[in-house]
Formats: structure tokens, sequence, C-alpha cells
């Protein structure tokens, strides 16, 4: 994946790839009477050595950026155990090496240069030992990248790894759900039988007659880039299998052991042709009266229940619906802590473990927001974003939305026009990449009579206002709609693309839980304003709306909540619903 820079692992973690130079502080600082330890919580994994014999055992090169505890999940569910590359030996010395790249290319090849770990990658991959490398860990096998550069990659293919050329009209990052194009006889692309497979990257490497023996499936997002390639028992893939549901299940287990009975249900056969759109389950996390975690559900942003007790409303347990929602078919999990991290983001510890958690049983790609921004505790001690974000990328988040925080950004690079690279979205999508940052924008809308009465761009109505307005333009919100701010929702998007968002999840608050369909006079105008994919969020309330969401206006994809919790429409329901309509979606 993208990015300008590498984050280092929590102190201790199992892998001493990343130079001093690029380490950051301990989160387990000691605080106030708050104060914790993450790992000895036990809310981060273990360290463990395993007995298992080198037959069960895979190598895992993890130079300690992103989200790779997904790989090690997927791994571990096939019933292998997963040794960390530590030293170059121990590349030389694996059985079955895997490459989950995430990151930069340039900083990813600095990182492999300075501990000696290119060499022997090279070493090993040439004497074509078993090699499965994953989205960046198949971009660096090429020649050299576009991003950041001319930057050389390891050289063992022709070709040149470039950005995806917006300009054609194609969303960038390329994120979803997304078809393959078998070129060449592998058992490792069997289980895929024209099912899609999931993508999230804005580079890519194209076919040429120079590299074309090694290719053995390209898609097509704009032109053909290549999704994966094969020579002999070396294996890279583009997308990316632990978030591929049981067919990426089934593809990791034929790498690992393609003798061996699976256990994995074989997916039946698919209809695959192009980019899917999806359907998100999202999850709006809170504590209860108790002080449980709850999946909750409000109308218009109020979750209590309109009676004496005033309870928070319990939808149900965050990992056991999460759970749910993947063997039903959603195509990612979404999570909200609207609890907010009220005083104290890091010592929310409760929510890292529901991701922790999640991520080893949902094997589709999970986002989490909830008070992701700098903060300062009692004792004078400053937690950064990027700090906070990492926590939940290490616990098992492929993406983190951020909400009132790039509205404060957005209005004050409006002001100045200075990118200052201080914001938790700057920072954030410069250390993980545009792809991994999600802004989430909750707009309310303000009518008004005439376009030229307010600085900000509005919509004509399809249905007119209280006072036959024939206008409107949709107010930005913090602090979970309760504030309002001088900035409109198609201003906002176009200054957090240009601060570094990958993907806008636009909410509307006058829809929220009314049920009478997405609001697709505000998706049309978020979409005039940027290139980013966008997902349409509030209103769902029955199947029709998500294919007339998809009819009428570019969504890439469409969220949904309290009908989901409370079994009004089954995501089941949504996608036979589409397919009927003829809209690509996954099965």
């Amino acid at each position: 994946m993208e990015a300008a820079l590498l984050l280092s692992r929590l102190p201790n973690a199992p892998s001493p790839l990343i130079p001093h130079s690029l380490r950051r502080s301990s989160l387990a600082s000691t605080t106030n009477e708050r104060s914790f330890n993450l790992r000895s919580k036990n809310f981060l994994p273990p360290i463990r050595a395993s007995a298992a014999s080198s037959d069960s055992v895979v190598t895992l090169l993890d130079y300690g950026a992103g989200n790779v505890r997904s790989v090690r999940n997927a791994i571990r569910y096939l019933g292998f155990d997963v040794k960390d590359v530590q030293t170059p030996e121990d590349i030389l010395n694996a059985n079955r090496l895997v490459f989950p790249g995430v990151g930069a290319f340039a900083a990813a090849m600095e990182v492999l240069s300075k501990n000696g770990m290119a060499e022997a990658l090279c070493m090993y991959i040439k004497e074509d030992r078993p090699f499965l490398g994953i989205c960046l860990g198949l971009q660096l096998l090429f020649e050299q990248s576009e991003e950041n550069g001319p930057v050389k990659g390891l050289g063992l293919i022709p070709g040149v790894v470039g950005r995806f050329d917006a300009s054609s009209g194609i969303k960038v990052p390329h994120i979803g759900w997304n078809a393959l194009k078998v070129t060449k006889e592998s058992n490792l692309l069997e289980a895929i039988r024209d099912h899609h497979v999931y993508f999230v990257h804005s580079y890519r490497a194209m076919p040429s007659d120079a590299n074309r023996e090694w290719i053995s499936s390209t898609c097509s997002y704009g032109d053909n880039f290549i999704a994966s390639v094969q020579r002999g028992n070396v294996h890279a893939v583009q997308f990316h299998p632990e978030k591929s549901g049981d067919v990426g299940l089934s593809i990791l287990r034929h790498y690992l052991d393609s003798s061996s009975p699976s256990t994995i249900k074989k997916p039946t056969k698919g209809k695959a042709n192009k980019l899917a759109k999806r359907v998100i389950a999202c999850l709006d996390v809170r504590t209860n009266n108790r002080g449980d975690l709850v999946v909750t559900k409000g109308d218009q942003y109020d979750v209590r229940e309109h009676t004496k007790e005033n309870e928070v409303r319990n939808l149900g347990k965050p990992v056991e619906l999460a759970s749910q929602y993947y063997k039903d078919g959603a195509d990612e999990i979404c999570f909200l802590n609207i609890t907010g991290f009220r005083d104290f983001p890091l010592g929310d510890l409760p929510m890292l473990q529901v991701i922790r958690l999640a991520s080893e049983k949902v094997f589709v790609p999970l986002t989490v927001g909830g008070g992701i921004r700098d903060f300062t505790d009692g004792n004078g001690r400053h937690y950064s974003s990027l700090e906070v974000a990492s926590e939940y990328f290490r616990s098992g988040a492929d993406k983190i939305s951020i909400g009132s925080d790039a509205v404060y950004a957005a209005e004050a690079y409006l002001r100045d026009g200075v990118k200052t690279g201080k914001s938790s979205l700057e920072k954030i999508s410069q250390v993980y990449g545009n792809q991994a940052v999600v802004v989430s924008i909750d707009p309310q809308r303000v009518y008004v009579k005439n376009p030229d009465d307010v600085k900000f761009k509005t919509v004509k109505l399809t249905n007119p206002g209280p006072n036959g307005e024939e206008y409107a333009w949709y107010q930005c919100t913090v602090n979970g709609g309760r504030e309002g701010r001088p900035i409109g929702a198609y201003e906002l998007a176009k200054a957090v693309e240009e601060l570094g968002a990958g993907e806008i999840l636009l909410n509307c608050i006058d829809a929220d839980g009314q049920g009478t369909g997405f609001v697709t006079d505000l998706v049309n105008l978020v979409a005039d304003a940027v290139t980013l994919p966008i997902i349409a969020s509030s209103g769902a309330g029955a199947v029709v709306h998500f294919s007339e969401v998809f009819r009428k206006t570019s969504a890439s994809a469409a969220l949904a909540a309290g009908i989901f919790h409370r079994k009004e429409v089954p995501i089941s329901s949504v996608k036979e619903h589409m397919l009927r309509e003829h809209i690509e979606v996954r099965v």
C-alpha cells in the first residue's frame, strides 16, 4: 500500500526490522490512575515460540507497518503456526514464506535493504522456493515504482509500478471486490471460480511482453493491470486473500498445503465480471447504562430508548454481530465507537479487544472510527492521532474513520491554504497511505430559496422544503451531530481529498433512522467534488433503496445499520435484489 513512511511496531514486538530512527515512543507510558500496559493486559498478542513441526510453520516477513494481523489470523485459522522473520537467515531457512507488504514502496525497500532482507529475499525467490507476496509484496518484485520515485525495486520482474489514472473517470484508490481474468493455469487461483476478490491500492503494475511469462491473472480497472503472478513455486497477488472471505481462505490453503483436505467452505460457482458494489454493515458501539459495550442504533443520532430509564438501545454484542454479518455476506464491517473516547482515547481498551477478536473471525475488511485524534492526558502526556490509529491497525483494523477532526483540518486548510502535515488526517495517511483513511461526513440539510444566498455549493431539491424552498446546502457537523460548522459537505469533501483521504463515508442526519432511502441529491453533490470512492449512508429501509442509490449515483458502496440489526432487511435479501436488478455484487 502507499505511504510516505513506515510505522514501527509496539515495543517488544517480534520484528526488529524497523530502524531506530523510525521507531515511535511507547504507548505503555505511565499516565494517571488510568495508566495501562497493552501487552500486560493481553490486549495485544503475546510473543509466542511455536513447538510445532516445521511442516506446519509459515514464515512471515512483517517489517512493522499497517495491519498484518489479519494475515496471521488467516494462517492460524487454517491450522498453521507463524514464525516471524528476525534475520535474513530466517528467510533463507523458511519452508514457506509469506510477505504481506504494507506501507510505501520506497520505505519498504529501504528497510529491506538496510537489514539485508532484500538480498536474502531475492536469493530465496531465485531458488524457486515457496513464496507468496501480497499487495506491496507483489509490487516490490518489479524493477521500480513511480510512488515518490522513481524508486528501484527487487528487479525480479520486468516493469514499472505506476499510479492509476483518475482522469479516465475511475475512483482512486481502487477499493473493493473485483473480478480476475485468469491467464495461466494456477492451483492457487483454482478457488476463485469466477468470484470477486478484495483490492485496496492506488498503484499497479501493467502487463507487457517482457513480463508476460510471469502473469497468472489480470484485473480490469481503467486498464487491465496485473492481479497476480506465478513462476514455479513463486506466487504474488495484488489483492488481499486474507480479506477475500472463503475464496481468499481457499487461496491461502492452496498455497500453504494443497495436498491437505480443506475445512474451508468451497465457494460455489460465481458470476464475477467487474468491480462490485459493496454492501457494508455498520455497528455503532458504545457503553450502555451497565458499562457493557453494545451495538446500538439511533434515530437522527439519538440512541436512547424513550422510556423512564432512558437506557441506551441494545441491539447485540459487537463481535457476535460482526461475525454473523460476515457469514451473511457483508462486504465490509464498520465499527463506529460513538462513546467517543471523551477523555482518554487509548484508555478504551475493550474497543481494541473488539477489533482484535473480530479480526480472528471476520475475513473481510474492518473499519473503525471514533476518537481518533491528538490529545493530552491529565499529566500533560501528549498522544498523537497517529499513536491512537496505530493501535487500531495493529489490533486488526484495515481502515480508520475520522470525523470531527477532519472537519477542523479542512476548515484550517481552506482558511490558510496550507497543508501543515500536523492534522490527524495528514499524519495517518502519510504513514499508512490514503487508502487506509476514511473521512466520515455528518451533514444536515439547510434550506435556501436562492443558491446565491449562501457561499456554499447547493443542490436543487427533488422534494421542495417546508416553505417551498427549491435549494439546500448541507452543513457539516461535529461531535456526533450536535454542533454545526461553517462548511458545506461539498467544500469539506474537496478539502479532505487534498489532505489525504482515500474514501468518504457520507451520512445524512436528516435521513438517519428514517428508512426513507439514501439521499441521492447529497451523494451526487459530493461525488461531483471528488474522485474518491463514496460510501452512501443513512436512510436505508428497504432493498430497493440499495439499487436506487447505485442507479442514481456513482456511489461505490452503501452502508446500513438498523435494518440489519433488527433483521428487517437481511444482507442476503439486499444482494439477491441487486442481482435481479443486474447490479454487480459479490456473492
